[in-house]
């Protein structure tokens, strides 16, 4: 069996134009459905792995391949669910690509929606943290029993945070949809791509601006900024200038929003809306200028998480912190950021693309 793709069966392929936007690029190619249980770069870092574990350490060699069997094996049975792509009779009535789409889109109640979404969703999420924690492993055993050096093994982690952020998608595309301050149009093309996700468990757009935002990540860890005075904010500014055009083009535009604004300060200190103001009042209600990480829960008087590290997990943590933390205020009606920064610099990828292949249909025309 092909270990790239797991395809549905006894379903019938409908053109892309059926559910897409008249986009001319994409217009006449078919949707193909399947989880892609590993991406051709993905299947090359196994392989190398597995000609070097032969030589070096045959026992972990097949612990390795279970592992990967398992994987391929939880593909297999979450491809018997049908296709998100595709139109389906389920046990109640028929499916289409562009009736789900347009329900996700007028879905708007809050609260945890995993009961109404498809089993194929739900499973998906499923595969893919067992994908990212096997990954991990492959990079240790690089490492510590393969011997590769710093720079191979590096691969093996950059693709473990590559699918970290693509589960990290799910949500933002999720807090996206939601938003009525984004265009309908850009909020059903978030929907299809969030459907693609959910049948592919691989995104594109997602893998492309991945590097951006871990090299933001590790710059912020470079740079401890000291609370209180907020300084390393101008910092983080000068580095990721020189990044990114993408990033760059984000600082450059939307800094400026008050929402992104205090986003950004949320990502950069580690710490809520609501404790950075409280610390900046109690430092300077007690005349100190600034304080490091360290000191942090001390002042605040509760467990503060600012200590940093290059763990992916550590990433998604506190993503998630700051997402429960931006959709409880928008649900409250209460100052802050009602968005995390990935979300913000999502958006501005995306309605970016969608002016590109605006202005590019138009010079065509």
């Amino acid at each position: 069996m092909d270990t790239n793709k797991i395809k549905n069966s006894d379903f019938s392929q409908v053109d892309i134009s059926y559910f897409f936007n008249n986009d001319e690029n994409i217009k006449n190619e078919i949707i193909q459905t399947g989880i892609i249980v590993f991406t051709d770069y993905q299947q090359k870092l196994i392989k190398k792995l597995q000609d070097a574990l032969e030589k070096t350490a045959p026992d972990r060699l097949a612990r390795l391949q279970e592992r990967l069997d398992d994987v391929t094996s939880l593909a297999q049975a979450i491809a018997r669910f049908p296709s998100l792509l595709e139109r389906v009779n389920t046990t109640t009535s028929t499916r289409t690509p562009m009736a789900l789409v347009e329900s996700i889109i007028s879905y708007q109640e809050e609260g945890d929606t995993v009961l109404h979404m498809p089993s194929k969703a739900i499973l998906g999420k499923g595969f893919l943290v067992a994908k990212i924690h096997t990954f991990f492993s492959m990079s240790k055993l690089a490492k510590n029993y393969a011997l590769m050096d710093e720079k191979e093994v590096k691969k093996y982690y950059d693709e473990t945070v590559s699918m970290m952020f693509t589960l990290m998608a799910e949500d933002v595309y999720m807090n996206l949809i939601k938003d009525k301050s984004v265009s309908i149009d850009l909020r059903r093309e978030l929907a299809n791509s969030l459907i693609i996700l959910w049948e592919h468990r691989s995104d594109q757009t997602i893998s492309d601006i991945a590097p951006v935002l871990q090299a933001v990540w590790s710059t912020r860890r470079r740079l401890a900024p000291a609370f209180g005075s907020m300084m390393g904010t101008s910092e983080l500014m000068m580095v990721t200038f020189q990044m990114d055009d993408q990033w760059g083009a984000f600082i450059k535009e939307k800094l400026s929003e008050p929402d992104v604004a205090q986003a950004m300060e949320e990502f950069l200190f580690g710490v809520s809306y609501e404790q950075i103001l409280r610390l900046k009042g109690i430092l300077r209600d007690q005349g100190v200028k600034s304080i490091g990480r360290d000191e942090v829960s001390s002042y605040l008087g509760e467990r503060v998480k600012t200590d940093i590290n290059l763990d992916y997990r550590d990433f998604y943590l506190l993503y998630t912190v700051r997402r429960d933390n931006a959709r409880a205020r928008q649900r409250l009606h209460i100052e802050g950021p009602k968005n995390t920064l990935e979300d913000h610099f999502i958006r501005f990828i995306m309605e970016k693309n969608q002016e590109k292949q605006k202005n590019d249909t138009f010079a065509k025309n």
